[in-house]
């Protein structure tokens, strides 16, 4: 999936020589925490952040606006003087698995959709991504996710798949991960149903072995020296 299908495409933005308050009161009427700066083209020229306005604006100010005195001091400062400048953006071609590996490691919260002339397509936040993720892996339907700790050998996924569809269940999405056994993965398959007793017994009788979702992880950590 690309992020061009997952981000907001209709951005609320606001120009750099707009007052501090008009920043922060553009994010409290659309309830943002993040504004693109742009120009008459509309490139990306910075974006500021609700931690942005904090770090300059009084907790009064924020709260209910503070008294005339306070707010005159702030009036002369601008978008310009406390947006991010050159941040971090993102493709409208890349995948939303790209994204998530991008949030991680740049520590932000959103990030800037540009094109490669650098104007704005649209904005993805980490609520974006876990919308996407949400649809791709089915778990918005009822269900139960099952784990299979399996052998890293071709065909085990079509075994396990096989046994469950012989069953007529339909699966939500499966996911894989590295266990910390050599030679062996966990296998997660989100099963859209609630009844899935019979099939546990089906794939333990093939010689799996079933792993409890919830205990794993902790479980798979690797040792403190």
């Amino acid at each position: 999936m690309f992020v061009s299908r997952s981000m907001v495409s209709q951005v609320i933005t606001i120009d750099k020589d707009a007052s501090v308050f008009e920043a922060q009161e553009k994010m409290a009427a659309n309830g943002i925490r993040h504004l693109p700066v742009v120009d008459a083209d509309n490139r990306l020229t910075g974006i500021v952040t609700d931690r942005d306005i904090r770090s300059v604006m009084p907790y009064s100010l924020i709260k209910d606006k503070g008294v005339a005195q306070e707010r005159e001091k702030l009036a002369h400062l601008k978008v310009e003087d406390i947006m991010t400048r050159n941040p971090k953006t993102i493709s409208p071609m890349y995948t939303i698995q790209d994204a998530l590996l991008m949030i991680q490691k740049e520590k932000v919260g959103a990030f800037p959709v540009v094109d490669n002339e650098g104007k704005l397509q649209g904005i993805l936040s980490v609520r974006d991504l876990l919308r996407a993720f949400i649809n791709v892996l089915g778990i918005g339907q009822p269900g139960t996710l099952v784990g299979i700790e399996v052998e890293e050998k071709v065909g085990q996924m079509k075994k396990i798949v096989d046994a469950i569809t012989d069953e007529n269940i339909s699966f939500g999405s499966v996911l894989v991960a590295r266990t910390w056994d050599e030679g062996k993965r966990a296998v997660f398959p989100y099963l859209l149903t609630n009844n899935v007793s019979k099939v546990k017994k089906k794939l333990a009788a093939m010689g799996y072995k079933l792993i409890n979702p919830m205990d794993w992880y902790l479980d798979k950590l690797p040792k403190k020296p």
